[in-house]
């Protein structure tokens, strides 16, 4: 792993901690926080194994910076209106005409912009496959991890009481709210074509 790696990495990291101070919710963020301790060992034995480039292994810590920020406060509690409010004296919900709270919107987004252009250079680390052949898996994977996820969501409002499924999933009263995250993960993977083309594959590695 690059000094520059490393010190993404160690954002993460610091930001993972200090989310975890004096938490409000601490059953429903540790849930939470349960898949960026999976994400943080997978990346680092994957980037071992096969090598990242530097700006993939960037975007991919950024949406995991992210991710900490919004277990902390459950998603649908993050105070971005508060913080924006605070540097700008401006409220982002009014000027938008917004009345749920709508970070996870930004997360879902984030997860398909940040994590396209990596899935598709891994798949040609793989397989000798062209750029196109393998940015079209590579949404076409995001798309399949975005439902994954909303039918763990799914199962965990059968399993838990209202109160804490609600907690969890941050539907917020929105029965759209499963298909606008996988449309918006969708969306982002889309964005992130005109990086990707920018963007010259990791040279292929051989396995540990």
């Amino acid at each position: 792993m690059t000094p520059a790696k490393r010190v993404a990495y160690a954002l993460v990291l610091a930001t993972f901690a200090l989310t975890w101070i004096a938490p409000a919710w601490p059953a429903e963020q540790a849930l939470h926080s349960s898949l960026t301790v999976i994400a943080l060992v997978w990346l680092w034995r994957h980037d071992r194994r096969w090598p990242l480039h530097p700006g993939h292994f960037a975007a991919i810590c950024g949406f995991l910076v992210v991710h900490c920020i919004a277990a902390r406060w459950l998603y649908s509690n993050v105070p971005y209106d508060a913080w924006v409010r605070w540097a700008t004296g401006g409220s982002l919900q009014q000027a938008m005409g917004w009345e749920r709270n709508h970070f996870d919107r930004l997360v879902h987004l984030l997860f398909g912009l940040c994590f396209a252009a990596p899935l598709r250079d891994h798949l040609r680390q793989r397989w000798p496959i062209a750029p196109r052949q393998a940015f079209a898996l590579s949404v076409g994977a995001i798309m399949c991890v975005s439902l994954v996820y909303e039918w763990l969501e799914w199962a965990i409002a059968l399993t838990l009481d209202p109160a804490a499924a609600e907690a969890y999933n941050g539907q917020q009263g929105d029965m759209w709210d499963a298909h606008m995250d996988m449309l918006l993960a969708t969306l982002g993977a889309l964005l992130a074509w005109p990086w990707q083309r920018q963007v010259t594959a990791s040279p292929v590695s051989s396995p540990a």
